[in-house]
């Protein structure tokens, strides 16, 4: 059977049998060794190369403070890339991958329609402390349903190294505490459901985020701008 017919089979069986109840039962969910050692250190290496080149400028906060960057708000230094550039060819399989689950969960995503995301948005903590404060990605509805982040974090030991990403789970009475370990992906819904902050890091800190876009929402955010400019 071709490698690429096993590959479509395991995605639909995850994308059915998990993200999607997860999903719907708790909000979230993370799959561990998602590409794999090999490919994953492809990723790794030119992500590491993107910052050691200086390609990544200061995190932006949105809202009141939209195009302000705050250190002890947002610490994280960040590139916009779509995975077509020149060296990011185990970036645009990583982003294609995604793209298959998250296709795959289809109509059974509830009153959501995907045909579209966000470029991916590589981000470094450089491990001087910084965090990002608890959020909520799509408090206003911008048409961001799904965050996805992608990990890439070789050895990480939480007690030693800080940066987990804790979730909030709206009207829940505990907290999800998620370790950025490397291979890791992790999804969950944008909105107020689960406002998440990343707590401090004192290593260097690397992940790839994704939004997937409500057709809907997206155009009637897009409308909104538009007569708003």
């Amino acid at each position: 059977m071709p490698l690429g017919h096993i590959m479509r089979l395991d995605l639909e069986r995850i994308a059915l049998e998990y993200v999607v109840p997860c999903l719907h039962d708790i909000g979230f969910c993370y799959l561990d060794n998602f590409l794999g050692e090999v490919v994953g250190d492809c990723v790794l290496e030119r992500v590491k190369r993107m910052h050691r080149d200086g390609e990544l400028a200061d995190g932006q906060l949105a809202g009141p403070s939209r195009g302000i960057a705050k250190r002890h708000l947002r610490g994280d230094q960040i590139k916009w890339i779509g995975g077509t550039e020149e060296g990011c060819e185990a970036i645009n399989f990583l982003l294609t991958l995604i793209d298959r689950l998250v296709m795959y969960c289809g109509s059974r995503l509830g009153k959501y329609y995907v045909k579209e995301r966000s470029k991916a948005m590589i981000a470094c903590y450089p491990g001087n402390g910084t965090g990002y404060v608890r959020h909520v990605d799509n408090p206003n509805g911008d048409g961001r349903c799904i965050t996805c982040i992608y990990y890439l974090n070789k050895n990480w030991d939480s007690k030693l190294h800080g940066g987990i990403l804790r979730i909030f789970p709206e009207g829940k009475s505990y907290v999800a505490d998620v370790e950025p370990i490397f291979d890791r992906l992790l999804f969950f819904w944008s909105d107020r459901r689960n406002p998440h902050e990343v707590q401090p890091s004192y290593a260097t800190r690397y992940a790839m985020t994704v939004w997937y876009f409500d057709a809907e929402e997206r155009a009637e955010a897009k409308k909104k701008f538009r007569s708003l400019t």
